[in-house]
C-alpha cells in the first residue's frame, strides 16, 4: 500500500526501471532564470552569458556573445548608463558586478586584436533603406545585414554616429572609438550616405527600389523656452554647443555661464564649457533626487567645479545676470513658484531643456500617427501605421538613450526580416525572474567592486583626454568572476559532490548535469547546495 501510494507517473525521459521513485515526494530539475541584469538592460545583451566567458580568460567567446545583441560594447562601455547593475543581485550581498567595466575591457580587446563580425554566408537578394546613422540606425543596419540583406543608410550629417558622435562629448566617447565600431559594421557590407536629408521617403524608397524602410532619426533639436531678455544677452541652446565643439573643437564664449536644465545634456555641456575655462552653473527647478541625469555624471561634474542652482528657474535674463525664481516641490514632487527672486550673475545661458526629432520628412508621410513628437509604433514589431514602414530609437521611444536606442534597432532589424519573409515577428518568451532569495550563495566571500582608474582633476578641467579609464586584464577577469551567475548552472560541481546518492551526472565541459532518477531519494542537497538557483525541488506526480 506504501508503495502504491508514492507510485510516480514517470517521464518519457527517464528510465523504465525506476528504484527509487516510490522514496521521493519531490525530483530535482534544472531551471532556467532570467538574471536581473540581462531583464533590465535595455540592448537585451545576455550579460550572465558573456560575463561567464570573460570570467574564464575567453575574451573573444564573451565578446561574440556581446555582439549577438550589441555591436558597440566599447562605445557602450564609455557612455551607457549601466542601470543592470542598480539590479544585479550581488549588490544584495556586497556590491554590484562592474558590467560596465568588463564591458568596455571587451570591446577595447576586440578593437586591439581587430576581431571583425562575420559577413553574411547568404544574400536576401532584399534591400532595406534606413534613415539615420545613429545607434538605432545602426544597430538595425547591422542585424539585417547578418540576416544577410542590402542596407543602405542615409544620414543628414557630415559623419555617421548621430548623437553619440555630436552629442556625447570626447572626454567620454573618444571619436576614434566609435569610428573604428562604425567601420566594424561598413566592413560588413553597409553603405552610409553622409551629409544628405531624406525629404520625401515615400519616393526615396520607391527610386531605390527598397522592400522596407526603417527610421532612426535621433532627437536633434533643443527644445527652447521664453525667457524675457536684454539685447546684448547670449541664449543658444545644448546641442548647437557640443555640435560646434565637436566639429571646430572650440567654442567662443562668456565666462560665467548658466546651464539651464537637469539631464544629462546639460552635466555634458557643463562640463565641456569648464574646459574652456568657463564657470558654468546648472540652473534646475527641482532638488538632486529629482534630477534626470546619471547621479555618476552629476558627481564627477561637481569635483570638476561645476555648480548648481537647485529648485531654482529663469524667470529674466539682462546683459550680466539672470532674474532667478526659487522654487519648491509640491506633495507629487512637481516644483511650484514661491514668488521670491534673486539676481545670478551670468553673461549668457544655454539651454539643455530635452531634444525633439525633426518631423519634417516623416510629417509628409501619408497615415503616418504621431503621439506628441513620437511616432506610433506596434510594441512587438516597431511597425509604423505605414506598412513596410518601421521606426526606432529616438523618433519612436520616450526612452531617449544610446542603449535603449541600441535595443530598438535590434528589435526592428527582427521584425523587418520577418517582414521580408512574409512572417510577423514575436519576441521569445522570457523564462522567470532569477531571485536573491531562491539562491544560495554562501560559497562566495566579500569581494569589493573594482573601480576603473580616472585622469587627474588638474588636467579634467583643461584637456578633453578621457577622463574614465579602463580595467587591466586582471582585474576584469575578477571582476566577470563576481558574478553570481543568477538562475544559470555555472558548472561549480557543488550539485555533483554533495549528493549522497551519486545521482548527478556530468555531461560535460558547458553542457551542465542531469539527474539519474534511477538513484536519486529526492533529498534536495543538490538544491539546497547550488549557489546558482538552478535547480528547483517539484512535486513528484502522484
Amino acid at each position: 500500500m506504501l508503495q502504491k501510494a508514492f507510485a510516480v507517473t514517470l517521464d518519457p525521459s527517464t528510465s523504465l526501471e525506476n528504484h527509487t521513485g516510490s522514496w521521493r515526494t519531490l525530483r530535482p530539475v534544472n531551471v532556467f532564470k532570467l538574471p536581473p541584469c540581462n531583464k533590465q538592460c535595455p540592448a537585451g545583451e545576455n550579460i550572465q552569458q558573456w560575463l561567464y566567458y570573460a570570467g574564464q580568460g575567453d575574451y573573444e567567446q564573451a565578446w561574440r556573445i556581446l555582439t549577438e545583441e550589441n555591436p558597440f560594447p566599447a562605445c557602450m562601455g564609455r557612455v551607457c548608463y549601466h542601470t543592470c547593475e542598480g539590479k544585479c543581485n550581488r549588490g544584495l550581498l556586497d556590491e554590484s558586478v562592474g558590467i560596465n567595466s568588463v564591458e568596455r575591457f571587451l570591446g577595447d580587446y576586440a578593437l586591439e586584436h581587430n576581431l571583425a563580425f562575420k559577413r553574411p554566408t547568404r544574400e536576401s537578394g532584399k534591400k532595406v533603406l534606413i534613415i539615420g546613422a545613429g545607434p538605432a540606425g545602426l544597430s538595425a543596419a547591422y542585424h539585417l545585414r547578418r540576416f544577410g540583406h542590402s542596407v543602405h543608410i542615409v544620414e543628414q550629417g557630415k559623419e555617421a554616429g548621430g548623437m553619440m558622435r555630436y552629442g556625447i562629448p570626447v572626454y567620454r566617447l573618444p571619436r576614434d572609438i566609435l569610428d573604428k565600431e562604425i567601420k566594424r559594421i561598413t566592413d560588413m557590407g553597409v553603405t552610409i550616405e553622409c551629409g544628405r536629408k531624406v525629404e520625401d521617403i515615400e519616393a526615396e524608397k520607391a527610386k531605390g527600389k527598397y522592400d522596407a524602410v526603417i527610421l532612426g532619426l535621433g532627437a536633434g533639436i533643443s527644445q527652447n523656452t521664453d525667457i524675457p531678455e536684454g539685447d546684448t544677452n547670449h541664449i543658444l541652446n545644448a546641442l548647437k554647443v557640443l555640435g560646434q565643439i565637436e566639429t571646430t573643437g572650440d567654442i567662443k564664449i562668456a565666462r560665467k555661464v548658466a546651464v539651464y536644465g537637469g539631464g544629462n545634456t546639460a552635466v555634458d555641456v557643463a562640463r565641456s564649457l569648464r574646459r574652456f575655462g568657463a564657470e558654468p552653473i546648472i540652473v534646475y527647478r527641482r532638488n538632486r533626487d529629482k534630477m534626470r541625469a546619471s547621479e555618476e555624471e552629476m558627481a564627477a561634474a561637481e569635483a570638476e567645479g561645476v555648480q548648481v542652482k537647485w529648485l531654482s528657474t529663469i524667470a529674466g535674463a539682462s546683459k550680466d545676470s539672470l532674474k532667478i525664481e526659487k522654487m519648491v516641490l509640491d506633495e507629487n514632487g512637481s516644483p511650484k513658484p514661491t514668488g521670491e527672486y534673486e539676481e545670478l550673475p551670468a553673461d549668457a545661458v544655454v539651454l539643455a531643456l530635452g531634444q525633439n526629432v525633426d518631423q519634417s520628412a516623416i510629417s509628409k508621410l501619408k497615415d503616418l500617427k504621431f503621439e506628441k513628437d513620437s511616432i506610433i509604433v506596434n510594441p512587438e514589431t516597431l511597425e509604423t501605421s505605414v506598412k513596410g514602414i518601421f521606426a526606432a530609437g529616438d523618433c519612436a521611444s520616450r526612452d531617449r538613450t544610446v542603449t535603449h536606442a541600441i535595443g530598438m534597432g535590434k528589435n526592428a532589424a527582427r521584425a523587418v526580416n520577418a517582414y521580408l519573409k512574409g512572417k510577423v515577428y514575436k519576441k521569445m518568451p522570457k523564462h522567470e525572474d532569477a531571485k536573491f532569495e531562491d539562491m544560495h550563495p554562501w560559497y562566495y566571500s566579500e569581494a569589493p567592486k573594482t573601480m576603473r582608474p580616472e585622469l587627474e582633476m588638474a588636467r579634467r578641467t583643461s584637456t578633453f583626454d578621457e577622463v574614465q579609464h579602463g580595467l587591466t586584464e586582471e582585474n576584469a577577469i575578477f571582476e566577470a568572476r563576481r558574478c553570481l551567475s543568477c538562475g544559470n548552472c555555472m558548472e561549480c560541481d557543488n550539485c555533483y559532490g554533495v549528493c549522497p546518492d551519486n545521482a548527478i551526472i556530468k555531461l560535460g565541459p558547458g553542457k551542465g548535469y542531469e539527474f539519474n532518477y534511477d538513484y536519486c531519494k529526492g533529498c534536495g542537497v543538490c538544491a539546497q547546495e547550488c549557489p546558482c538557483g538552478h535547480i528547483a525541488m517539484v512535486p513528484e506526480k502522484i
